[in-house]
């Protein structure tokens, strides 16, 4: 079944992106379109619906009132031109949060996510194979064996990788956007170009930067709003 969607920006011109890109999506069926939460507020009231494309700064009534005066709540995917709002969104339970102007791959990725949680768990939990350890080629003949959860980073070298796990540093001959490929998605993530961590190895995340292991990495700019997010969610998950 499609994803009964309304959009609530007070922008014509982000209401008319995400239009555009909702159209390419099968899965979702647009119902309507609003410039403002008050408008939007008795519509939601009295119509069913599956997902909200939400912006933060409106006048009269700000996003985030209005996803709190919500008695029921579809799932809420916010979209701003700000990242300042991104922990208050989570903590009301927003599914995503993307910063204007938004690429369609993240509204991609972002509406993926929401078809996801919305598929009974039984058919989720049926569909998963859970990945506990990978082969990798360390010499010309040679296959070692990494698990999974003894991971802590991934560091591009050029051509190469240095993986640094709990039992030892492995060098092998491939790319870093290859290699993060193959790892499950809830597991890992990639912060900067020249690292993908374990999310579950990450202590403490201050302003653009992370902690693991007693030693700072720098989130690229353009991995910031995703880091953050994903950091976030699985915090009030």
């Amino acid at each position: 079944m499609s994803l009964k969607t309304i959009i609530i920006d007070d922008e014509p011109l982000a209401v008319s992106i995400l239009e555009k890109y909702c159209k390419e999506i099968n899965d979702i069926e647009l119902v309507a379109s609003f410039n403002n939460a008050v408008t939007a507020a008795s519509f939601v009231q009295d119509n069913p619906l599956d997902l909200i494309f939400l912006d933060i700064n409106m006048p009269v009534l700000d996003g985030l009132s209005f996803l709190k005066s919500l008695e029921v709540k579809p799932m809420v995917i916010m979209t701003t031109a700000h990242e300042t709002h991104a922990l208050e969104s989570f903590e009301l339970q927003a599914i995503d949060y993307l910063v204007k102007p938004i690429p369609f791959p993240r509204f991609l990725k972002s509406v993926q996510r929401v078809i996801q949680l919305r598929k009974p768990r039984e058919v989720l939990d049926h569909s998963t194979t859970e990945t506990k350890s990978i082969f990798v080629k360390i010499d010309k003949k040679k296959l070692q064996k990494i698990e999974l959860n003894k991971i802590v980073l991934i560091e591009s070298l050029k051509d190469y990788i240095r993986i640094k796990t709990d039992l030892g540093k492995y060098i092998i001959h491939k790319t870093l956007s290859s290699f993060t490929d193959e790892l499950p998605p809830d597991k890992f993530i990639r912060i900067h170009r020249s690292f993908t961590v374990a999310i579950d190895r990450i202590e403490s995340v201050e302003g653009n930067s992370i902690e693991i292991q007693g030693e700072r990495f720098t989130i690229g700019r353009s991995y910031i709003t995703e880091v953050k997010s994903k950091i976030l969610q699985d915090l009030i998950s």
